[in-house]
C-alpha cells in the first residue's frame, strides 16, 4: 500500500510542478535574453517525480503487491522476474505512465541540447510540450490511475496474457514509445518555430536529429513487433495488416515523408509548409493510435484496454491538440513572407516531393482500411474486416513508381538537373527487369505485375549498390537505408511467391507424405516449468535428401489458464522451416502446420539496414 501511495502522490506533485514551469516560462519570455535556469530545474524535478512513480510501479510488480489493482490484474507470484518487470508497461495504466515518462525525458533533454537556439523558441517548445504532459498527467490521475488501492488484497493476481510473456514483446513497447513520443517534441518544436517565424535552415538542422531519433526507434519498434508476431502467434507471418500494426505504420510513413522534407528545407529553404503539416500529422497519428488501442475500439491481440470512457478522454484531448496545431499553422505561418525557392521538374526536390505524395497515398489507404470498419459499425452496426487483399490491390501498383523514383531521385541535383549517365541507368533497368522475368518465369499467374514489381525493387537495389561502391562515404546513410528498403521489398515478394505450406492432422506415430515433404510425428513429452506445463512434440521433416528435427510446443499456463502454441523455427540465410501444433477438440490428433518461408532472415536484416542508415545520419552530425 505504501508503494502505491508514493507513486500516486509523485504523479500529483509532477502535475503541480507544471504550473511553476508555465509561470517562469511566461515571465521569462520577454524579461531576459537568457533562458531562466528555474525552467530547467523544475523540468528536472518533474522528470524525477515521474521516474519515481514509474520505479514504484516496477517495485510493486516485482514484490507482487496485490493491494495495487494494476499489479493484481496483470501479474502473478509464479511469473518470472523478467516478466514481472515488463508487466509494468504490458498493460493500459503502466504503458501510459511510460508515455508520460518519455514525454518528460524528451523535453528535459531538449532543453539541455538546444542551448544555442533562440531563447523564446525554447520557451514556446516547453509550453507546447507541457500542454501534452499536463493532458497525460490528468488522464493518468483521473481515469487510468496505475496506483488504485485494493482491499482486502487477494493472495494471487490474475496474471499477464501468456502471449505477452515474451522477451521480444517485453522490450517492444518501450522502443516503440520512444518513436511515438519522440514525435511530441517534433510537434512542439514545429509549433514554436512557426509562432516565432523561425522555420529556416538552422531550425531544420536542429529538428532533423529529433526526427531521426523518433524514426529510428519507431522503425526498430515495428521490427520487434513483427518478429514477435512471426514466431509467437503461430501464423507464420510477420505482417497481417492488423489494425494495431497499421496504427504503428501510419506515423512511420508520415515520419519518413517528414525526414525527406526536412532535408529539402535544410538545403534549399523550401517545403516549409509540408514540414509543419507533417510534423503535426505525425504526432496526431501517434496520439490517434493511442486512442484506437486504449479505447478498446479495435479488435486485436495487441489491444490492452476495453474502456470507451478512457477513449473519449484521449479523443477529446486529441481534438484539442489538433485545434491548437491548426490555429498556430493558419494564423502564424501566413506571416512568413519568405520567398519560396523554385525548382524544375527534373530535380532532387521534385523526386522527394513525388515520393512524399506517394507515401501520403499509402498512408491514406492504411488509414481508410483501419478507420472505415469503425465508422461502418457506428453508422449501420455492420461489422466488416478489411484484410490484406484490400491493401495489396491499392498499394502494389503505386509501389512500382515509388521504387523507381527512389532509385532515380538521388542521381539528380538540387533545383535543376540533367539526368547524368542515362545509358547506364537504362541498362540497369533492363537488367533488373530481365532478372525478375527469369526468376518468375515458371512461377505464379500474375507474371506481369510481379515481374514489374520485383524488377523495380531490383533496379533500386542495383543502383544503390552502384552508388555505395562509386561514391563511397558520400550519402552513405541514404544509400544504406535505400539498400535496406530494396532488400525489404525483394525479401517480402520472394517470401510471398515462393512460400509453401502443409496443414494436416496427425497423432503420435503417424506420418504425412506428399511429393515434396515427409512429416513424421515421432513423440510427445510433458515438461513442468515455473508457471506453465509444456507438451513438446518431436517431428522429423524430410525434404528430398535433407532432414530436420523440429520441436513445437503447447503450453498450458496456470494463471491465467490459457493454452498457447509455440512455434519451432529453423533459420538459415535462405529460408525458415516453421512448424506449429494445436489440439483438435475431442480427438487424439493434433493440427500440424508446417511452412517453408524463404528469405525471412533477410526481412529482419533489411529493416536493421534501414534503421542503420538513420543511425549513421544521426551520428555523422558535428553537433548532437
Amino acid at each position: 500500500m505504501i508503494y502505491s501511495s508514493i507513486g500516486y502522490y509523485a504523479l500529483i506533485l509532477g502535475l503541480i510542478v507544471s504550473f511553476p514551469i508555465f509561470f517562469f516560462s511566461i515571465k521569462n519570455f520577454r524579461d531576459s535574453k537568457i533562458l531562466d535556469s528555474k525552467i530547467i530545474s523544475f523540468s528536472f524535478i518533474q522528470l524525477l517525480l515521474v521516474i519515481l512513480s514509474f520505479f514504484v510501479l516496477i517495485i510493486s510488480f516485482v514484490y507482487s503487491d496485490f493491494t495495487n489493482e494494476t499489479v493484481l490484474n496483470n501479474s502473478h507470484t509464479t511469473k518470472p522476474l523478467f516478466y514481472k518487470i515488463s508487466g509494468t508497461w504490458g498493460n493500459h495504466e503502466g504503458s501510459l505512465l511510460l508515455w508520460l515518462l518519455v514525454l518528460n525525458l524528451f523535453i528535459f533533454v531538449f532543453l539541455l541540447e538546444s542551448r544555442n537556439m533562440l531563447k523564446n523558441y525554447r520557451i514556446l517548445t516547453v509550453l507546447f510540450q507541457q500542454i501534452i504532459i499536463i493532458g497525460f498527467f490528468i488522464f493518468l490521475i483521473d481515469s487510468s490511475n496505475p496506483f488504485n488501492y485494493v482491499f482486502p488484497p487477494p493472495d494471487e493476481g490474475l496474471g499477464l496474457n501468456p502471449i505477452l510473456q515474451d522477451p521480444v514483446l517485453a522490450i517492444h513497447p518501450p522502443i516503440l514509445y520512444l518513436g511515438y513520443v519522440g514525435s511530441s517534441i517534433i510537434l512542439s518544436s514545429a509549433l514554436a518555430a512557426t509562432t516565432m517565424n523561425y522555420i529556416s535552415k538552422v531550425w531544420a538542422t536542429h529538428i532533423k536529429k529529433w526526427i531521426l531519433i523518433s524514426w529510428i526507434f519507431l522503425t526498430l519498434g515495428i521490427l520487434l513487433g513483427s518478429i514477435w508476431a512471426y514466431y509467437e502467434l503461430g501464423w507464420g507471418g510477420f505482417w497481417f495488416w492488423d489494425p494495431v500494426e497499421n496504427v504503428s505504420l501510419m506515423p512511420w510513413l508520415a515520419l519518413t515523408a517528414l525526414l525527406h522534407c526536412v532535408l529539402v528545407l535544410e538545403k534549399r529553404s523550401t517545403l516549409s509548409s509540408w514540414v509543419i503539416i507533417l510534423s503535426i500529422t505525425t504526432f496526431i497519428l501517434s496520439m490517434g493510435g493511442t486512442f484506437l488501442v486504449r479505447s478498446g475500439i479495435l479488435n486485436s491481440v495487441h489491444t490492452f484496454a476495453s474502456d470507451p470512457e478512457r477513449g473519449v478522454f484521449i479523443l477529446s484531448f486529441l481534438f484539442l491538440l489538433v485545434f491548437i496545431s491548426l490555429f498556430v499553422f493558419f494564423i502564424f505561418h501566413k506571416s512568413n513572407k519568405q520567398e519560396p525557392v523554385s525548382f524544375s521538374f527534373l530535380s532532387k526536390e521534385t523526386s522527394i516531393l513525388i515520393n512524399n505524395w506517394l507515401m501520403m497515398y499509402f498512408l491514406s489507404v492504411v488509414l481508410i482500411g483501419t478507420i472505415y470498419p469503425i465508422f461502418l459499425d457506428v453508422v449501420s452496426s455492420e461489422q466488416i474486416s478489411v484484410g490484406p487483399p484490400f491493401y495489396h490491390k491499392l498499394i502494389i501498383p503505386f509501389l512500382i513508381p515509388f521504387l523507381i523514383f527512389m532509385a532515380i531521385g538521388p542521381q539528380l541535383r538540387w533545383i535543376k538537373s540533367e539526368l547524368n549517365g542515362k545509358l547506364q541507368l537504362m541498362c540497369l533497368m533492363i537488367i533488373s527487369f530481365l532478372i525478375s522475368y527469369l526468376i518468375l518465369k515458371n512461377f505464379g499467374n500474375n507474371l506481369l505485375i510481379n515481374t514489374v514489381l520485383i524488377g523495380s525493387a531490383f533496379y533500386l537495389f542495383l543502383i544503390t549498390i552502384r552508388d555505395l561502391l562509386k561514391k563511397k562515404s558520400q550519402n552513405l546513410s541514404q544509400n544504406i537505408s535505400h539498400l535496406g528498403f530494396s532488400l525489404l521489398i525483394l525479401s517480402i515478394l520472394f517470401n510471398n511467391i515462393f512460400s509453401s505450406e502443409i496443414i494436416t492432422n496427425l497423432k503420435v506415430g503417424e506420418t504425412f507424405k506428399n511429393e515434396k515433404f515427409k512429416i513424421k510425428f515421432d513423440n510427445l513429452r510433458k515438461f513442468q516449468d515455473k508457471n506453465y506445463i509444456s507438451f513438446k512434440g518431436y517431428f522429423l521433416i524430410e525434404e528430398g535428401t535433407t532432414s530436420e528435427k523440429l520441436e513445437p510446443e503447447l503450453r498450458v499456463y496456470n494463471q491465467p489458464n490459457i493454452i498457447t502454441s509455440e512455434a519451432d523455427i529453423k533459420t538459415t540465410f535462405l529460408s525458415d522451416k516453421f512448424i506449429t501444433m494445436n489440439t483438435v477438440q475431442n480427438n487424439e490428433h493434433f493440427n500440424i502446420r508446417y511452412q517453408v518461408k524463404p528469405f525471412m532472415l533477410w526481412i529482419w536484416i533489411s529493416v536493421l539496414l534501414i534503421s542503420l542508415g538513420g543511425t549513421v545520419s544521426f551520428f555523422k552530425r558535428k553537433k548532437l
